[in-house]
């Protein structure tokens, strides 16, 4: 008789009976007990790959870390240099210069050009005939086109016959023609415009800059004159040799010029010191000129460090922008000729 415990009996050797020994044995033997575990809690909607809300997670992280990158780097530019960041000025636009008379003038002037039109079978006289020898001489492609086209591409001005294409003019940046001067071991100074709108005087500070020993002129972006034909021919060669920048906000970049150790001065008709008394002349420094009518407006009357008067007679109720320009960067010149023995 079999113990219990010990013996298999005869359950053993029915099919599905479960054995004590060791072995193979029927069944999975635990093979899929992995499969059959739980897999914990579905993950979140973003975590899901494929899931469009993991894909718009994805994208917003970009997006931060790419805004993180770049405060880094304004911040870090901000604390090296104490100024704004910098933008690209860009460019002007393109003029046309129609009218004999008018490109003649802007050719002895010397204005950049890419080409001279001329129509077909025009009745020559002086002034195309000099035209065109100074357009050859200065290497300005010479064209010729019907006048019906001269008409369209002019929008029915009056050009009788000849027109003149001036490429955009490409305006530096302020903090570049302070850079520059100062890499080159001089004194800056510049004359920034506020609100001055004629470009012929833009031309004639231009020519009064060049003339007294400044390094370039300043000028807003909007609401101010730019670098047409009319301030090229004021500038009598000029504006070939003398930079002009432009700001975005001529306030800001006047800050931005204080923070370099630059002293700016407001031409005004009440002006707390005269003209020949600007201790500050020799000192680097920023000229700057209001227009005729309303003169700087407050917020860069503000930021100057002295405002300067011009006497003048009591008949006179003031100067014009350009003239006023020359006179006070006229003295400027003087005495640092002066302290320069």
């Amino acid at each position: 008789m079999a113990s219990k415990g010990g013996g298999t009996g005869g359950r053993a050797n029915k099919p599905g009976a479960s054995s004590s020994r060791k072995g193979a044995q029927k069944g999975s033997g635990g093979q899929r007990r992995q499969g059959l575990e739980g897999r914990g809690p579905t993950p979140k909607a973003e975590e899901r790959t494929g899931h469009p809300a993991a894909r718009k997670a994805r994208s917003a992280a970009k997006r931060g870390a790419a805004a993180n990158a770049a405060n880094t780097r304004s911040a870090a530019g901000t604390r090296a240099t104490s100024r704004p960041v910098r933008r690209t000025p860009g460019k002007g636009e393109a003029e046309q210069v129609a009218g004999r008379n008018s490109v003649v003038e802007a050719l002895r002037a010397q204005v950049p050009a890419k080409a001279l039109y001329v129509a077909q079978y025009i009745d020559s006289d002086d002034r195309v005939r000099e035209s065109m020898k100074l357009a050859m001489e200065q290497g300005v492609p010479l064209l010729e086109a019907p006048r019906h086209e001269l008409d369209r591409m002019t929008n029915g001005t009056l050009h009788q016959g000849m027109m003149l294409v001036m490429p955009p003019y490409e305006y530096a940046h302020p903090d570049d023609l302070l850079e520059a001067v100062f890499a080159a071991g001089d004194t800056p100074l510049f004359a920034a415009l506020d609100g001055v709108t004629d470009p012929r005087n833009l031309g004639a500070v231009m020519r009064s800059v060049a003339a007294f020993g400044g390094h370039g002129v300043i000028v807003p972006e909007r609401r101010a004159a730019g670098m047409t034909a009319g301030a090229w021919k004021a500038a009598a060669g000029a504006g070939a040799r003398l930079p002009v920048a432009r700001a975005g906000n001529l306030t800001r970049a006047l800050e931005a010029y204080k923070k370099q150790g630059v002293m700016i001065a407001g031409l005004a008709a009440d002006g707390t010191v005269p003209l020949h008394d600007l201790e500050i002349a020799t000192e680097p420094l920023c000229l700057v000129v209001g227009s005729e009518g309303k003169g700087m407006s407050r917020l860069v009357s503000e930021l100057c460090d002295v405002t300067v008067s011009i006497p003048i007679a009591s008949t006179t109720e003031s100067l014009n922008a350009g003239v006023a320009a020359g006179i006070a960067l006229y003295e400027v010149g003087r005495r640092r000729a002066e302290a320069r023995g």
